[in-house]
């Protein structure tokens, strides 16, 4: 196993970091006043404009798109470190065009638009003119299963008209959101994973009613998390993504690059906050001395570097994995990376919340907005225990008879693509 850097991404990794330190970590502070004062609290701060060009300007721009033709090219182990570096502010992967769920949408008009799809959508979200949103989960189902989604999608002549309600899609506020990629049946008697299927909805097609924003954990999201109902929205047949029945195979075959961006991005949450934990720990003063010496708050700080690093090499290996034996082979390590570094992450930002005592439950720091982060994305993308079951699937397959198992073949994700 091989988890060295490239020289290339050694190259943009050294002008990620410098860019983060020099312009987006100073700029958070200003991000949230401009948000705050803003009449509608999606619209995009000006700030977050100013970043995008600085970063498209230094070339540092649309890296998680692995595709050549449309994207920097890099193989999911070269770009694992940049998404961790983007990771350490929660504003950073916007920056750089590489923030969901605009990512996981772009992968996949990249892999199975048409060429009238990707220059109608792709090329615009690369260039981040507009964003775009992903419609799965629904409140009325356990939507971890996709067997259990309800909204349909039925042909009618030249159209398809689309039927039901969605929850937690994210990123419709956005007042530049103009794509909706919904999942949904368009045949209930097909086989189980072939009953899906996932089309294209402009943002301002008639029928297209947004109830409510959700919040997170009281956080109001600025992509915001619609609560949508979709009642006779009709769509020309050809914005159908690649075809009908083909909406769980077209998930599931870019789950392997989400999943990595995900964790990678985690790896930074929990490098920022072991960073404002020992900050913190050997300027604040207890008891006599230095919070930094006492035995207890040494172990927070030791164990969230064990099993920061510890994270960082599994995510690294099944980047790798990816890159040499391809996505289905490396199923179980990116079933695992999603659980474990999101259970890493949660833990370190809770250590470094409770050697901040009361500003770390304030919104003083960025703490408090990691800890809502870190635990709601143990659901999003899919909940642990999907994942845990593949893992467990994966790992029990070694020791069964042939034949002998029984329950399904593969699991759907939930929440953002």
């Amino acid at each position: 196993m091989d988890f060295a850097y490239s020289p290339r991404a050694r190259e943009l990794a050294d002008r990620m970091r410098a860019f983060m330190e020099q312009h987006v970590l100073p700029a958070e502070a200003v991000y949230d006043r401009q948000l705050a004062g803003a009449d509608d609290p999606h619209a995009l701060p000006p700030v977050m404009a100013e970043l995008k060009e600085k970063a498209r300007a230094e070339g540092l721009w649309n890296l998680f798109m692995a595709h050549g033709d449309w994207g920097a090219g890099l193989t999911n182990l070269e770009y694992a470190p940049l998404a961790e570096l983007a990771g350490r502010s929660v504003i950073g992967p916007e920056v750089f065009n590489c923030s969901a769920p605009d990512t996981g949408n772009m992968e996949l008009l990249a892999l199975y638009g048409t060429r009238e799809q990707q220059e109608r959508w792709l090329r615009p979200l690369l260039d981040a003119e507009i964003r775009s949103c992903f419609a799965m989960t629904e409140p009325e189902v356990a939507s971890s299963d996709a067997r259990n989604i309800r909204t349909r999608i039925t042909r009618d002549g030249d159209s398809y008209v689309v039927n039901g309600r969605k929850w937690y899609t994210s990123g419709i506020l956005d007042p530049d959101c103009e794509l909706i990629i919904l999942m949904g049946k368009t045949d209930p008697g097909a086989p189980a994973y072939r009953q899906q299927s996932m089309v294209l909805i402009p943002r301002d097609t008639p029928g297209v009613r947004v109830l409510r924003d959700l919040p997170m954990f009281g956080y109001t999201d600025r992509l915001g998390h619609g609560d949508v109902l979709f009642d006779d929205v009709c769509v020309p047949a050809e914005n159908i993504l690649g075809g009908e029945g083909q909406g769980f195979a077209l998930a599931q075959g870019r789950l392997g690059p989400g999943r990595m961006h995900y964790a990678m991005r985690a790896v930074g949450f929990a490098e920022r906050a072991l960073q404002l934990m020992c900050e913190r720990v050997t300027e604040r003063m207890a008891f006599g001395g230095p919070l930094a010496d006492r035995g207890v708050v040494r172990e927070w700080i030791a164990r969230s570097r064990i099993e920061i690093e510890q994270v960082r090499l599994l995510v690294l290996k099944s980047a790798w994995l990816m890159d040499t034996i391809g996505n289905a082979a490396a199923r179980m390590e990116v079933a695992a990376i999603k659980v474990a570094a999101l259970e890493v992450a949660h833990k370190v930002v809770d250590r470094a919340v409770q050697a901040h005592g009361a500003a770390g439950v304030s919104d003083d720091t960025v703490l408090a907005r990691l800890y809502a982060i870190t635990r709601a994305l143990r659901i999003a993308d899919g909940p642990d225990e999907v994942h845990l079951r593949t893992v467990a699937r994966q790992e029990l397959a070694k020791y069964r008879k042939p034949g002998s198992e029984k329950g399904e073949k593969t699991d759907m994700k939930a929440g953002e693509a």
